[in-house]
């Protein structure tokens, strides 16, 4: 994926093209999810992976309720978590986020929601121009009320046939590691950033055009 984008650091993108690249609405709307983690007084934190992590984090540091985003690794060990090594699709990494959010202003469930409307949960170890096994579509659930919700939810998006091909998303255990830092807040850093231009952008437009009581500024 950054191999891709530092490829592209000297084209110039109109905009017209990368926001026609992944139009608003285009994909499907999953419904609301049947089965929630209920809320509680403490924050809590949320594990998934849908290819790479510029785009995720960016979605959701743009979520009412969700206090912070960061950019990882999940589904390895700690001693290969670092970029050069997750690129070689070796390490059983997935290029994930970890988001701390707030249960009584935004729900697990209603994250997975936006989850499941900003990638393409029907990709095996892909998403846009990014192939291997660290962009594969993963929920790496906290606790045993995550991993219910997260069971229940493909479910029903399976059972009302959502997507129009079955659904790859997996779900997997394994810690959580920061990625280095010049990944963290990439998006917000360089929105300019022709890969940022092209296949991340446009998730910020469509949440604010598909989730409006969701978006914050």
């Amino acid at each position: 994926m950054k191999r891709i984008a530092f490829a592209l650091a000297g084209l110039a993108i109109p905009a017209a093209v990368w926001m026609a690249s992944v139009p608003a609405g285009a994909a499907p709307t999953p419904p609301p999810a049947r089965v929630d983690v209920p809320a509680t007084p403490h924050l809590q934190a949320a594990v998934l992976a849908g290819g790479c992590f510029w785009g995720m984090e960016g979605v959701f540091e743009h979520v009412k309720g969700v206090r912070s985003v960061t950019s990882g690794y999940a589904g390895g060990k700690g001693s290969d978590a670092n970029y050069e090594q997750v690129s070689n699709e070796t390490t059983g990494h997935a290029e994930s986020v970890r988001i701390v959010f707030d249960p009584k202003q935004v729900t697990y469930g209603q994250l997975l929601r936006i989850f499941f409307a900003e990638h393409d949960p029907t990709e095996v170890n892909r998403q846009g121009p990014d192939e291997g096994t660290s962009y594969r579509s993963a929920i790496f659930p906290q606790d045993p009320a995550q991993r219910r919700a997260a069971q229940a939810y493909i479910a029903q998006l399976g059972g009302a046939h959502v997507f129009p091909r079955p659904i790859a998303t997996r779900i997997e255990n394994g810690g959580f590691f920061p990625a280095e830092a010049y990944h963290q807040g990439f998006l917000r850093r360089n929105p300019d950033h022709p890969y940022i231009r092209m296949w991340d952008a446009p998730k910020l437009a469509d949440l604010k055009h598909r989730f409006p009581e969701m978006w914050k500024a």
